[in-house]
């Protein structure tokens, strides 16, 4: 009996301890089931998310897509217009591939017969052979560019303004005009338009002040100035402009010609150029203002006149 009570008090010891063991465990298997719900339940949110973005990125590319081929076919119209404007300006443009300088040159001597010279003398001086730079007060005596840059006067158009820069100067006697050149290129031609005119002339350098300041023994009066760069001889245009004189000057594209009363455009660069402006102003001066001399011929006013060629 006593036996009995013992096995019966080990039986419920066991299953205390067995009961523990089992409590304990089913603890550690929820806490364990739990923590791994948690952790399911952050991946699940971690990859709903990244299916999101996934998806977000896909629109974006699509909207991209359907944008750029909006763009693309707004392309496609507006090349299809430009072609469509280039074949009606081909037809235009074809009448025009034939012509070149010489033709042009033809084309002007045959309309405008009356001109100084032949138009291929002047061509020949370099006379319409203007600067790279073409400022806007002589912009509108430029006919075009040519391929290396430099501006082209429009040759008939020079002709028209010698013969107005002639008359000008035919207003004034020559003991009322003076002539300035800084420039050597034009030396020659102007030493020998004072020769035959009776004009004052100073060269390679203007003495400053002879027309403002009385207390200078060179001192002189003089109605009109003629200058034949309006940068190079600028003291000489400021002098005149103090005292309210008269100018004349030869303009070339890169000159501008505010105080100028009247303008001669033309290359102010060459002696060639220079050389036959002041040829054909001699000229005309001589007949209008009556004078008893003779003109010398082109060649005084050009070294080697003969020899040179129109340019290309």
């Amino acid at each position: 009996m006593a036996e009995n009570k013992k096995t019966t008090k080990k039986k419920e010891s066991f299953l205390e301890k067995a009961e523990h063991v089992v409590e304990h465990a089913v603890k550690e298997i929820e806490k364990d089931a739990e923590e791994m719900v948690e952790k399911v339940e952050k991946g699940a949110k971690k990859l709903e998310k990244e299916v999101e973005e996934f998806i977000e990125g896909k629109e974006k590319k699509v909207k991209k897509t359907d944008k750029d081929k909006s763009a693309g076919d707004d392309r496609k119209a507006k090349l299809a217009k430009l072609l469509e404007k280039a074949k009606k300006l081909e037809g235009k443009v074809e009448g025009t591939k034939d012509i070149d300088l010489k033709k042009k040159v033809r084309s002007e001597e045959d309309e405008k017969k009356d001109t100084l010279v032949p138009i291929e003398d002047y061509l020949k001086s370099s006379i319409h052979l203007g600067t790279r730079v073409i400022t806007p007060d002589m912009r509108k005596y430029v006919y075009r560019r040519r391929a290396d840059g430099l501006a082209v006067f429009n040759t008939a158009l020079l002709d028209d303004k010698l013969k107005e820069g002639a008359e000008y100067l035919a207003k004034f006697s020559p003991e009322e005009i003076i002539l300035i050149c800084k420039r050597e290129a034009g030396w020659k031609a102007v030493n020998k338009f004072a020769e035959v005119t009776g004009v004052r002339v100073f060269t390679k350098k203007y003495p400053s002040g002879i027309l403002t300041n009385t207390n200078l023994e060179n001192f002189t009066e003089a109605n009109l100035i003629f200058i034949c760069d309006s940068w190079l001889d600028k003291n000489a245009l400021q002098d005149a402009n103090r005292i309210g004189v008269d100018v004349l000057s030869v303009c070339d594209t890169n000159n501008f010609t505010a105080g100028i009363s009247q303008i001669i455009p033309g290359n102010n660069k060459s002696a060639k150029s220079l050389g036959i402006i002041f040829y054909l102003l001699t000229k005309l001066y001589v007949e209008k203002r009556k004078l008893h001399v003779d003109v010398p011929p082109i060649q005084d006013f050009i070294d080697g006149w003969d020899n040179l060629v129109p340019p290309k």
